[in-house]
């Protein structure tokens, strides 16, 4: 590239004094102010498209304080696209393949003009044809607050944008996987009907699908590989994937349903040292990713808390503002209610170290707009000290993966978690303290994206990901599953009734637990995988929602559009305030007290008997209901067997049999008997069962 090239081609953009705030670009009634964030640079250059991305001119900038360039350019609008093309200092050490070959992304644009998709061939000298371009857009207002929720009421269902509505016939195929079609009135209708107060979509942020799943054919389906934190992708658009995300979010909003964003402010698609440059490792490659001195080599090098090859530096002054600056644009210009962040100990590393008091944690608890938005944490990552379960700060939602892992072992059976399954469904007050933190910070799941779906829980006992081609080597090999004597699918109608009331008893600990329920979308659908437990390069039918359901599959969804509505109808499953909490004044619980199946109060040595599976507990308290908006005492009773044998209860709160009403007995798939079912004081418990008593 000359040095003639570097200069404006045409005289109709002039380049004028500009601000250099804010960061990013500023259109203006007679062109474009541009402000960029490059330490590493000795020279800045806007790259002008037009909308086929042909050149238009390259400008340089001429203003400089400090590691921020920038400029005015005259008669630039909407109907132009740009890059950035940085000329590094020679005496930084910067990435090897950083030059003014690269075009780059700008970290602060809007919208891409197309997905990024990685070509070594493409990206091989000047990357310009590889690199998607940056929309110039017009200012944004900024419109919005986070939907209002008590977090009592929170039940959030993860979705897949594209997965969600991809094989709904009810969807326009046109619009089948796309934004709109996840904002399509059939799939609202679902989650209403469900009973879900809130979705947690994986990421929407612009990403690019890692070199080694795009040469074997695959793709980055799930988008944990970020690399703008602004632009939507625009894989999930059917034209605009900005109007149409913020089209999205607004139709969720009109619904009374949060959208919880997926984050991935842990690392970016540059990779590590031998991954290409796109964006920050042009600009701040030292400032943007966390890196260490190696006096072996004399260099720095990568630190890899991720293991996606970078580490994103946000305890840098720079890096952190990108970071608030992406959460706020995304609450009050687009609308979003909160974020789940993913490999969230990275956030607060400081700069090796995670500590709860780190300054990101402040800066979010101060911002006026930001402390009302939900915050929600994946609380690890892979670094030294990286899991920091129940160590967030105290207004923050944490993914409870002791939850997820007893109440698995515990209704398959496992022997020795009967104390910590009660322990768990009473909220995980060994991990989130009373007094400390608030019961709904635990985010009870038994299924996840990166894990078996509900179905195959009980349908696999072993991992089969030979689709992703790693040779069944990825994912994780501790399922807590099992198969019930077949693996895979079956016709044997016992096999079949044991995996549905498996199902069932798994879906009613998640949403009858105190906490805040984490369901997986498509497990009420009965979704599976056929056993890839790392499904996060399949785009096709292995993730894909199928909504042609199977009758033992409609009666399922029943049951949990039974079971949610159950936890919402009654404020005291929702939320249980003891005397002995003080984390507020808000005690709505007179006793809990914890049976034998003989009717006798549970000794402490009973906790420890592995051989015991079988529990009651009986809970008063004031609630209210749907029905009944006023305070009134309720009382409920919640029998426990995961034995694979009948057992008898004899509990003498039942006597009154009048009084009690069934509302629930998993090993019954179809919810309008459990009214009818009969109330008595002794009674068999069906094996592998879950009953739970209301008093009238």
């Amino acid at each position: 590239m000359g040095q003639q090239s570097l200069i404006s081609s045409l005289s109709a953009f002039e380049l004028k004094e500009g601000n250099a705030f804010p960061l990013g670009v500023t259109l203006q009634s007679d062109g474009c102010n541009f402000s960029v964030y490059a330490p590493d640079a000795e020279d800045v250059i806007i790259c002008l498209f037009d909308k086929n991305e042909q050149a238009l001119a390259q400008i340089t900038l001429q203003q400089r304080v400090q590691s921020r360039w920038f400029g005015f350019i005259s008669n630039v609008g909407t109907e132009h696209l740009y890059g950035l093309r940085v000329k590094p200092k020679s005496s930084r050490r910067v990435h090897p393949e950083s030059s003014i070959n690269k075009l780059l992304i700008d970290p602060y644009a809007k919208s891409l003009n197309r997905p990024l998709n990685w070509s070594s061939q493409l990206y091989e000298g000047d990357s310009s044809m590889m690199i998607p371009k940056a929309h110039i857009l017009a200012p944004s207002p900024e419109n919005y607050l986070p939907v209002k929720l008590l977090a009592k009421q929170r039940v959030i269902y993860e979705a897949h944008v594209k997965g969600l509505s991809k094989l709904h016939p009810e969807v326009p195929e046109a619009l089948r996987g796309t934004y709109l079609g996840a904002c399509d009135p059939a799939i609202l209708q679902h989650l209403k009907e469900l009973g879900v107060t809130s979705v947690q979509f994986l990421p929407l942020m612009t990403f690019m699908p890692e070199s080694f799943a795009t040469d074997k054919g695959l793709t980055n389906y799930w988008g944990y590989n970020p690399i703008n934190f602004f632009a939507p992708e625009p894989r999930y658009a059917a034209h605009d994937a900005l109007k149409e995300c913020k089209e999205m979010i607004a139709k969720y909003r009109e619904a009374n349903i949060e959208v919880i964003l997926d984050v991935v402010f842990n690392h970016t698609s540059e990779g590590g040292s031998d991954g290409p440059v796109l964006s920050f490792k042009g600009l701040c490659e030292a400032h943007a990713y966390l890196q260490e001195y190696n006096d072996e080599s004399d260099a720095n090098q990568y630190v890899n808390y991720s293991g996606c090859g970078n580490t994103l530096k946000v305890s840098d002054p720079f890096v952190m503002q990108l970071v608030i600056d992406a959460l706020r644009y995304w609450v009050t210009t687009m609308g979003v209610s909160g974020f789940r962040f993913d490999l969230a100990s990275i956030v607060g590393r400081e700069v090796f170290e995670f500590k709860n008091t780190a300054t990101f944690f402040k800066i979010l608890r101060q911002d006026p707009i930001l402390k009302s938005a939900v915050m929600l944490a994946e609380p690890w990552d892979i670094g030294p000290g990286g899991y920091q379960l129940g160590q967030y700060p105290d207004y923050w939602l944490e993914v409870n993966d002791k939850f997820r892992d007893v109440v698995r072992g515990f209704w398959r059976g496992d022997k020795g978690l009967k104390s910590e399954f009660a322990t768990r469904f009473m909220g995980s007050r060994d991990v989130f303290r009373k007094n400390v933190r608030p019961m709904h910070a635990s985010v009870n799941n038994v299924s996840y994206h990166d894990g078996f779906t509900l179905h195959d829980i009980v349908t696999y006992q072993d991992k089969h990901n030979l689709a992703n081609l790693e040779d069944n080597q990825d994912g994780h090999n501790h399922n807590l599953s099992a198969n019930y004597g077949h693996e895979g699918e079956t016709d044997d109608p016992a096999i079949n009734q044991i995996r549905e009331q498996q199902k069932r008893n798994l879906f009613a600990t998640l949403l009858l637990s105190q906490g805040t329920p984490h369901i997986l979308g498509g497990d009420e659908l009965s979704k599976s995988q056929l056993g890839n437990n790392n499904a996060y390069c399949q785009d096709n039918e292995l993730n894909w929602y199928n909504w042609d359901l199977l009758p033992r599959q409609k009666a399922f969804l029943a049951y949990c559009q039974y079971v949610v509505n159950l936890r919402q109808s009654h404020s005291l499953l929702q939320h249980m305030n003891f005397f002995d909490d003080v984390y507020d004044n808000q005690q709505n619980i007179i006793f809990a007290d914890w049976y034998r199946r003989d009717g006798s109060h549970k000794r402490d040595i009973d906790w420890v008997n592995h051989e015991h599976h079988c529990f009651a507990l009986h809970i008063a308290g004031e609630g209210n209901s749907r029905e009944n908006t006023q305070l009134h005492k309720q009382e409920w009773l919640f029998c426990v067997n995961s034995l694979d044998q009948n057992v008898v209860f004899n509990l003498p709160m039942l006597k009154e049999v009048d009084e009690w009403a069934c509302v629930l007995n998993t090993s019954e798939a179809d919810t309008s008997l459990y009214a009818s079912q009969l109330v008595t004081s002794k009674f068999d418990l069906p094996a592998r069962s879950f009953l739970v008593f209301c008093k009238r």
